[in-house]
């Protein structure tokens, strides 16, 4: 899954310069804010469900391939990455978002084609989710790590007939968004706006290419199965990148964390609908649970930021 990762800018100074702040955004603006978030996740895992119908034909492999050039097709000649004279500090989170990008789609389809969009996307939010609670030592963060530990639970149901191997595999791509919520903060502090993603894209997708070559080989595509991983790759990776930066102008980066906790039930949903794939009572209450935890991580933050607004503010007036 690629998302904009919130920490990696300042929302308040969205690229081209100082615009509207989030923080006192209208509600009109807000709002708009709002409508984009659930469009940019609605977006998401609609195209991951386009992406898996195709996983008959040219695999989740395949799938991501096309995936990763289309992204590079479309982010290179808009953000225009530059790559000479690039320093050695920034080179190695480049590479590293490369790997990152490759280890997140590819582990996080194989883990959809095992155990379905629904509980794989769940699984792989608690990479943010771990994030967000590292090294806090606050009741209610240790609260809610808690509850997601349960909510995993009642969601794998362990036993006999559990998929071992596709909630690993989730759990690997949860394991590569969280450091790609950590490298892309690095890069977001050694290069402006979108470079670094920009780059990262354009050197992940080089090193599909043999890959690619490969694959295709020995999986011959038809038309329809590619035009479902472009679809993917348009849904699941371009119009989140332009739904979320607009968002970031219009709403402050917590609420966008505690909106972005939707995609799960975003993913069930488009599971349903377009994969046919139905989850049981015990996956659902797993769902609401790992949802819950994040919602009050993300709203706790949201809170303080509103404090500090209002504290500036005040403190404008006294002045």
């Amino acid at each position: 899954m690629d998302t904009l990762e919130v920490t990696a800018r300042t929302p308040d100074t969205p690229a081209g310069g100082p615009q509207h702040s989030p923080g006192t955004a209208t509600s009109r603006r807000r709002g708009a804010g709002v409508v984009m978030m659930l469009a940019s996740s609605a977006s998401n895992q609609a195209g991951a469900a386009l992406g898996a119908s195709a996983f008959p034909v040219i695999g989740p492999v395949g799938v991501v391939a096309v995936r990763q050039f289309v992204t590079a097709i479309v982010l290179t000649p808009i953000v225009r990455p530059r790559l000479r004279g690039l320093r050695k500090d920034q080179w190695w989170p480049i590479l590293g978002l490369a790997v990152v990008f490759s280890v997140m789609n590819l582990s996080l389809y194989a883990a959809i084609e095992r155990v379905g969009l629904g509980l794989a996307v769940t699984l792989e939010f608690l990479g943010p989710l771990t994030v967000a609670i590292a090294g806090s030592r606050r009741v209610l963060d240790i609260a809610c790590a808690v509850m997601a530990g349960v909510g995993v639970v009642v969601l794998t149901n362990p036993g006999p007939t559990t998929d071992l191997i596709g909630i690993a595999l989730a759990l690997l791509a949860a394991t590569a968004w969280g450091s790609y919520i950590l490298l892309n903060r690095t890069l977001g502090q050694r290069l402006p706006g979108l470079q670094g993603t920009a780059a990262a894209g354009l050197v992940t997708a080089a090193a599909w290419t043999p890959i690619a070559l490969a694959w295709f080989a020995l999986h011959s595509p038809t038309a329809a199965a590619v035009a479902l991983a472009v679809a993917c790759g348009l849904l699941s990776s371009i119009v989140p990148y332009v739904a979320d930066l607009l968002a970031l102008r219009r709403v402050p980066a917590q609420m966008f964390g505690t909106f972005a906790s939707i995609n799960p039930v975003w993913a069930a949903l488009a599971g349903w609908g377009l994969l046919h794939q139905a989850l049981d009572l015990n996956e659902w209450i797993g769902i609401g649970l790992i949802v819950v935890s994040n919602v009050l991580i993300s709203a706790r933050g949201f809170t303080s930021s509103d404090e500090r607004v209002r504290a500036a503010v005040l403190k404008d007036i006294a002045d």
